[in-house]
């Protein structure tokens, strides 16, 4: 109705009138996400309706596991089992095409579903490794023979009950380091902190909450026996990060982030006799995480 005045006016007395006299501002005006950060938007466009990539590299720590392996003539518990990542040596393969996927890396593709929030999908490749020798509390038991074909258990033959052992290589040799796979779905939301005048550079809080599958490479030897298992799907994970992100244009940005993550394997391959041996184990880590990304 206040639009009307103007409109009369400009009949009565021949003013020109243009769209963006009669047309409410609130209708031109792209629809911003409020942030946590300031009550009026820094912003005067919207991220709505955009697509990102973006890839880079990662760092993880592992809190201690207990890991169940079970088959014919065995069914044994370590406890508390300490691992590390394996992160490889700053060289090409970083940045070299056909070894792209040989380091710890990560992978996200996403669309913002609203201004302040995307929903994505993205590959955590992280890498899992068994610290050998270590010693450990033990419960179950351990025939002098296991699994079909016989494999002989030596002197690690017997029942334990919580019961400490030195795990040596001789015994198990045990990663996930082609890798530590997490594949999943994120929905993130942003909160800008800093927008420069230009619009183009700006700097924004990430935080997001992911569910997704693991697929991780298990490279086993029990008693010797084993081999690099082939991909499978082992269990489930579910994840919170944040982090900063930093546009230093419109279209592209660096961001930094640490997530948060819990993880269940049931299925783990060990000796390569996928249908009589296995493992599991749940897994929970840190992880950080630094990439570039493009906005389009």
């Amino acid at each position: 109705m206040r639009r009307f005045p103007v409109l009369i006016f400009a009949l009565l007395f021949g003013k020109k009138v243009s769209a963006q006299d009669i047309i409410p501002k609130s209708v031109n005006q792209p629809k911003i996400g409020r942030s946590l950060f300031s009550r009026e938007p820094k912003r005067n466009f919207s991220r709505k309706g955009e697509w990102f990539v973006h890839w880079g590299w990662n760092f993880s720590l592992y809190d201690t596991s207990d890991i169940n392996f079970k088959g014919p003539g065995y069914d044994f518990t370590l406890k508390n089992v300490k691992a590390k990542d394996r992160p490889s040596k700053l060289s090409l393969d970083y940045i070299n095409p056909m070894e792209l996927t040989t380091p710890q890396f990560n992978m996200r593709f996403g669309y913002f579903i609203k201004d302040n929030y995307s929903i994505s999908l993205g590959w955590d490749h992280m890498k899992y490794v068994m610290e050998i020798p270590q010693t450990v509390k033990v419960d179950g038991y351990i025939n002098s023979t296991i699994s079909s074909p016989g494999i002989p258990t030596g002197p690690y033959a017997g029942t334990y009950n919580n019961t400490p052992l030195q795990v040596n290589a001789d015994m198990l040799t045990f990663e996930h380091t082609d890798g530590f796979n997490y594949v999943s779905t994120e929905l993130e939301r942003y909160d800008d902190i800093w927008v420069a005048r230009s619009q183009k550079q700006m700097l924004t809080l990430e935080t997001g909450v992911g569910v997704g599958a693991m697929i991780p490479r298990t490279d086993v030897r029990l008693f010797g026996v084993g081999e690099n298992n082939f991909w499978n799907f082992a269990g489930y994970g579910i994840s919170v990060k944040a982090g900063l992100k930093f546009n230093f244009t419109k279209k592209f940005y660096l961001q930094s982030s640490a997530k948060v993550g819990f993880t269940d394997l049931s299925k783990i391959h060990t000796t390569g006799r996928n249908s009589i041996d296995g493992a599991s184990q749940t897994i929970r880590y840190l992880e950080s995480l630094t990439v570039l990304g493009l906005q389009f």
